[in-house]
């Protein structure tokens, strides 16, 4: 892994660029074939977004995610979500410290820097629900009391949308706290025999290298923030999500908070 620091007699933009470079490749090492839909989940992590996976069985959505996870030196937890799951093993819960003879805050897998939230419609809308703070706001309330997840955050989900026993489809709250909603599919000739190869040896996502520190992604962050957006192109976001909540094919518009998401990953995939 490169030594972290701060961006120095390079151009910005050329660091950014050469980051970008490792960690997408980093990424392809193992998720072959797809280089679209890595670009896609990269934006969005560079955006600060949540990302849901959406696709059928088999085809490699919680490889993504373990492959991104691995490939930033950071703190990563997974929740597989299952019908007895309850919103205290996500957001976190107070138990009595007999010793202190006061309540200890224990956190949740919420707290930190990647959540690989896994078949997250297979859990009931209660404890779906524990995910709409902390995506939104990034931090968790419970018992009144305000608590901060780490920098930066992302939520990468997956669901299986032919599989409908034992499911709960994700309400309109939920899946507008996600910036991107993208398939995967199935890889091409080669790249499938790649994926059998390295799966018949044993490869695994969990054998990648880190190629960055979250110090790094933090900076890449910030340089894709500080990117400019001109008033005609808000002006167009605006237009079009504007434009979606007059269509009489679609049930339910694009919010402002939709036209936002856009924006933000627009900058993400400019920088």
């Amino acid at each position: 892994m490169q030594e972290s620091g701060e961006v120095g007699s390079a151009p910005r933009v050329e660091w950014f660029a050469q980051r970008y470079a490792d960690l997408a490749g980093n990424v392809e090492l193992f998720f072959r074939g797809k280089p679209g839909v890595v670009r896609t989940a990269l934006v969005c992590l560079l955006a600060e977004g949540h990302l849901l996976i959406d696709d059928v069985p088999g085809v490699g959505k919680t490889s993504l995610a373990k492959a991104i996870s691995q490939s930033v030196e950071g703190s990563m937890q997974r929740i597989q979500f299952t019908p007895d799951l309850l919103p205290s093993d996500v957001t976190g819960v107070q138990v009595y410290d007999p010793g202190k003879k006061e309540f200890v805050f224990h956190p949740g897998a919420v707290f930190a820097n990647i959540v690989l939230g896994d078949e997250i419609n297979r859990a009931s809308p209660k404890t779906q629900s524990a995910l709409l703070e902390v995506m939104a706001e990034r931090q968790v309330t419970v018992d009144s009391i305000p608590y901060a997840v780490p920098r930066p955050f992302i939520v990468i989900a997956t669901q299986n949308p032919v599989d409908h026993s034992g499911t709960y489809d994700l309400p309109e709250a939920q899946l507008d706290r996600f910036m991107c909603r993208i398939p995967v599919g199935y890889p091409a000739h080669d790249a499938e025999v790649e994926v059998v190869t390295g799966g018949t040896r044993g490869y695994t996502p969990d054998k990648l290298q880190p190629v960055m520190t979250t110090h790094d992604l933090l900076q890449m962050i910030g340089v894709a923030s500080e990117i400019h957006l001109s008033r005609p192109v808000l002006d167009y976001i605006v237009t079009v999500t504007a434009a979606t909540r007059t269509m009489p094919e679609v049930r339910l518009g694009v919010s402002p908070r939709g036209s936002l998401a856009l924006a933000l990953r627009g900058r993400g995939s400019s920088g």
